[in-house]
């Protein structure tokens, strides 16, 4: 750990906050049956695929786990393309942090191509500084930072194993 870091959320931790997360989509979506969680890489995609595994256990609903690839720094320099038809689908659009909002913003824009029945956010961690209108719908943790602050996610392979403020 960098003497920097401070630690906000630990493996434990993560691992309730993923609980509670998981049960709030399944009391939102409870009348589907099924539901397409999509992770934005990399860190969004690992809380995605937690999230999946959780579902799969505590509900009866068919969950789908995919991954959307997004240039977090220039969003438009890409085109992102979804191979999926999920038209009539229950989506959760899953990142490790909400920072500003834009890449949620810009990870919205590909899936408004469908006629989805619902879409929702939920994010790990999610900041106080929106500089874009996006407000998740599920929030593992909630922080106030400065500016100047950043949220760091850590994985461990495909776990999500920390989360640090520096």
């Amino acid at each position: 750990m960098k003497p920097d870091r401070i630690l906000i959320l630990d493996r434990h931790r993560i691992d309730l906050k993923l609980q509670r997360m998981a049960f709030q989509i399944w009391e939102h979506n409870s009348d589907a049956k099924q539901i397409t969680l999509i992770g934005i890489a990399n860190g969004g995609a690992a809380v995605a695929a937690s999230l999946g595994e959780r579902l799969r256990k505590i509900s009866n609903l068919q969950v789908n786990v995919s991954t959307l690839k997004i240039n977090k720094r220039d969003p438009l320099s890409e085109t992102i393309t979804l191979n999926e038809d999920l038209n009539g689908q229950h989506i959760v659009l899953v990142d490790d942090v909400a920072n500003s909002g834009k890449t949620l913003l810009y990870a919205l824009r590909p899936l408004l191509e469908f006629s989805l029945s619902k879409i929702m956010i939920a994010v790990l961690v999610d900041r106080k500084h929106k500089t874009f209108p996006v407000t998740p719908d599920i929030v593992g943790h909630s922080i106030s930072t400065t500016l100047q602050d950043n949220i760091i996610v850590e994985l461990d392979g495909a776990i999500v194993d920390a989360a640090y403020i520096e």
